[in-house]
């Protein structure tokens, strides 16, 4: 991996697994050196579903900076119906898949949640029609305090394109995809207990008794589709290098190559590989294992990009008030997703939605938001708040 010394056995890649009878052997379950299982002779890795919601995301991203489309277009592509021509991939149009329908939709949060489900994905088409009708027909505008339009950062950097409360729309969109999609797939559904032992998944498990038509068994597929979430669109994601695309990929990749965070990504990887290694070895133990591990260091990863870009928003704030919205934008997002991260050891959140959305009211205010209500104490103070919650100082992860 790029940045990442591999290890074939590391603390995470080898574990062993006392027996009831101490005269048995110990029986061991080794992860190997790249995410590549088989049976008899053929791949047993499918995560093709998970690699096309990012491309559609990555599209869809893209055209909440495109004047040209329309409240109509954008949700569609975020809604996509399979046929619809919403894509430039022709592959995409014809897929029967889209990013919305997966956008808070865990089992373990929000089967029993549909409220709260559909008041978030109520959010994400707000954030869609907000982009078209206040953002883009402030396009030219030049923006102030309670005026949307553009505003470019100092010494003819980049144009940043805002709300009337100088957010970036579309960052917070795209940064809550990284939590509303696939934190949550990847967290809170798939590395599931209720998912990955649904019904007969362990009892097929045991006997090896794939899916119809496949060369996996259903553990050993939903295992596999966690895994596409987050290396689905590498080049190779058996050996992933990670920053393959602009959702978690990439902000792995940017706290594991912050000293403080170093290692994170293997740690990660590794938990995977074994984690899958456990469920063909029908070492249960071992696999949940792992899950409290990716779990922890992903939810990590959201946190300290939150505080990171609130921080980076601090130090500009007085002298680019361009530089500093776009990060404070993006720290929002971060903010946003918070609240699909997930404790190793329960089932819930780090922050519950209530606690997310007081966070963005606190940095937002009720009036011109990032111009006037947003202070460096108060980004000062939210940054506070989330890393209490884990296991850094605003410090490591602000730098």
């Amino acid at each position: 991996m790029k940045k990442i010394i591999l290890s074939v056995l590391t603390v995470s890649s080898l574990a062993l697994v006392s027996c009831s009878n101490g005269d048995e052997p110990i029986v061991s379950v080794k992860a190997p050196a790249t995410y590549v299982f088989e049976r008899d002779g053929g791949s047993t890795v499918s995560f093709s579903g998970q690699t096309t919601r990012i491309q559609m995301a990555t599209e869809l991203v893209a055209g909440l900076k495109d004047q040209t489309k329309t409240e109509a277009d954008l949700d569609k592509m975020f809604a996509h119906v399979g046929g619809d021509a919403d894509f430039s991939d022709v592959a995409l149009n014809a897929s029967g898949k889209n990013v919305r329908s997966k956008i808070a939709a865990s089992a373990d949060f929000y089967s029993a949640n549909t409220t709260e489900s559909n008041e978030i994905k109520a959010e994400f088409d707000a954030w869609i029609k907000e982009q078209v009708d206040v953002v883009f027909p402030n396009w030219n505008t030049d923006a102030v305090a309670g005026t949307a339009g553009k505003l470019q950062q100092n010494g003819g950097g980049s144009i940043r394109y805002i709300n009337d409360k100088g957010v970036e729309v579309n960052q917070i969109f795209a940064k809550g995809v990284i939590g509303g999609l696939m934190v949550d797939q990847i967290l809170n559904n798939y590395l599931s207990t209720a998912v990955l032992d649904a019904g007969d998944n362990v009892a097929n498990n045991n006997a090896g008794t794939v899916e119809a038509g496949q060369n996996y068994t259903t553990m050993e597929h939903k295992w596999d589709e966690a895994y596409g979430y987050l290396y689905g669109n590498e080049a190779n994601p058996a050996e992933p290098v990670l920053d393959a695309d602009s959702f978690l990929s990439e902000y792995l990749d940017r706290v594991n190559a912050d000293a403080d965070f170093a290692g994170i990504a293997q740690d990660i990887y590794e938990a995977f590989k074994l984690g899958r290694a456990a469920i063909v070895a029908k070492e249960y133990e071992v696999r949940d294992e792992q899950v409290a591990i990716i779990r922890e260091k992903i939810s990590e990863v959201i946190a300290v990009r939150g505080v990171y870009y609130l921080q980076q928003g601090k130090n500009t704030w007085a002298t680019d008030k361009a530089a500093a919205f776009h990060a404070i934008s993006e720290g929002l997002g971060f903010v946003y997703s918070l609240q699909f991260t997930r404790k190793n050891n329960a089932n819930e959140s780090y922050f519950t939605k209530a606690e997310v959305d007081g966070l963005l009211n606190n940095l937002l205010g009720t009036g011109n938001g990032l111009w006037e209500d947003t202070t460096p104490a108060t980004l000062d103070a939210v940054s506070e708040a989330i890393a209490a919650k884990f296991n850094f100082t605003v410090a490591q992860a602000g730098s």
